[in-house]
């Protein structure tokens, strides 16, 4: 049973203004899906750490934590696809986010489409489950 003390924690966290993102809840790393502003459409799905998330407010791009490389990853610093930040969403616990961006080059996958072009997003297929196959999305491939 809930202390009326946590009660309170959870109901300021849920309700109130004040910014306190939980990044002690899961081990420092934070989700964050990638939508882009103008379509609505999701373009990727990241991490990001306390410091990730300060240079993300600071510079007005998307940076990520890179699970792979262990390092503060700034979409488009190789590619040159940056992503602006237009405005950052919060989910209520505080514990997940929507970045929402504007492309500024091809696309944010890391793969390629048939043209030699960055993918636009990095969900380009869905799943038949009648056949437990993939299929290619029509003009994402």
């Amino acid at each position: 049973m809930m202390s009326l003390k946590d009660n309170y924690k959870a109901l300021e966290l849920e309700e109130g203004i004040e910014f306190t993102p939980q990044f002690d809840k899961r081990g420092g790393l934070l989700p964050v899906a990638v939508q882009e502003t103008n379509s609505g459409q999701l373009l990727m799905l990241a991490s990001i750490n306390a410091e990730a998330l300060r240079k993300t407010i600071k510079t007005g791009l998307a940076t990520f934590w890179s699970t792979s490389r262990n390092k503060l990853w700034v979409k488009g610093e190789t590619s040159g696809d940056f992503l602006t930040v237009d405005a950052i969403l919060v989910d209520c616990d505080q514990d997940a986010f929507v970045y929402q961006v504007t492309l500024q080059g091809d696309g944010v996958c890391h793969t390629y489409n048939k043209h030699g072009k960055h993918r636009k997003a990095c969900f380009y297929r869905n799943v038949d489950t009648k056949k437990n196959t993939l299929q290619f999305i029509k003009d994402l491939q």
